[in-house]
């Protein structure tokens, strides 16, 4: 039985990989602080060919299961009509995107404000400065300039022989560590940690019921002090981090990596990501590490940002 399988247990643990106060009492960046320019410098030193490499699915305008409020993507202006501006000499087209990203089917990144735990976000600020008008605090905008720096894939179907992570078999703990020393790539502090679950080849294998999302795998609560200890800025996945559906199996912790990840930890998560070409290309090279950028939307007071992640080798 895992050492967290009760709602006490989660409890210890989110009170054990808390950093809340660590880098002062009006701190909203979390362990974006361990990303230091210094490291980014660093990171940077990993481009060796400038091959790039996209992370992000495309905008999800398909309505489905997974994706219940579409995007919205609509021309405005067309070849049919290219003057209807009414500017002389001027044609044009032009278009209009609109986005609930959070979900199952954005690429997106979640700010600090995006989950509560007891009516807390990270650092201990109230849940309501969150309001109808957005986020007095732990906003996106705290990544206003961009993330960037060294990042690490740890592609766990590769590590278990099989084309996917089973929903039903939560990564482990022992397999992150596994993973990275089998793949010769220390997870390192200041990290943007990438961890694949083949969610695409399960679900092109496992297509679910129509009307129905596919069942996600994810990390078990194990994994969470592992990823405290390594002290990673950045935490993304090509499924949504916690085994989906949820609610999970313990009481009142239905999403135990997002609740101890963006409330204790301070840890930001990109959610949905694509994976399938980066792990060609890793596979090609045989290296696992790589210069990772990301640019969030800059929303005043936003909870997240889809994003388009790009990995460089």
């Amino acid at each position: 039985m895992s050492d967290y399988a009760t709602k006490a247990d989660m409890k210890r643990l989110f009170a054990e990989v808390s950093n809340w106060g660590r880098w002062g009492a009006a701190d909203e960046r979390g362990t974006l602080n361990y990303l230091t320019p210094v490291r980014v410098a660093e990171g940077a030193k990993l481009v060796q060919t400038g091959e790039q490499v996209s992370c992000a699915r495309d905008f999800p305008v398909t309505p489905g299961p997974e994706n219940p409020t579409p995007a919205l993507h609509h021309i405005v202006m067309g070849g049919d009509d290219p003057c209807a501006h009414g500017v002389p000499g001027l044609e044009c087209s032009l278009d209009f995107i609109g986005i609930a990203y959070h979900g199952l089917a954005s690429s997106h990144i979640d700010a600090l404000c995006h989950v509560f735990v007891e009516g807390k976000m990270y650092n201990g600020h109230p849940a309501t400065d969150v309001r109808s008008t957005g986020a007095r605090r732990n906003s996106i905008m705290c990544a206003k300039d961009g993330i960037a720096g060294r990042a690490v894939l740890l592609d766990i179907p590769r590590l278990r022989g099989k084309p996917f992570v089973d929903p039903a078999e939560p990564v482990t703990l022992a397999e992150l560590a596994a993973a990275s020393a089998e793949q010769k790539s220390e997870v390192r502090e200041g990290d943007i940690l990438l961890v694949s679950v083949g969610r695409d080849a399960y679900v092109t294998k496992n297509p679910p019921p129509p009307g129905q999302a596919p069942p996600l795998a994810g990390l078990g609560p194990d994994c969470v002090p592992w990823l405290h200890a390594k002290k990673i800025a950045v935490l993304g996945s090509d499924a949504v981090h916690d085994p989906s559906p949820s609610p999970g199996p313990i009481e009142d912790w239905p999403i135990p990596v997002h609740m101890c990840g963006l409330v204790s930890m301070g840890l930001h998560l990109l959610d949905n990501l694509y994976f399938a070409d980066l792990e060609k290309m890793c596979a090609r090279h045989q290296r696992w590490e790589f210069f990772f950028s990301l640019a969030p939307l800059r929303i005043a007071r936003g909870t997240g940002s889809p994003v388009n992640p790009i990995a460089i080798f």
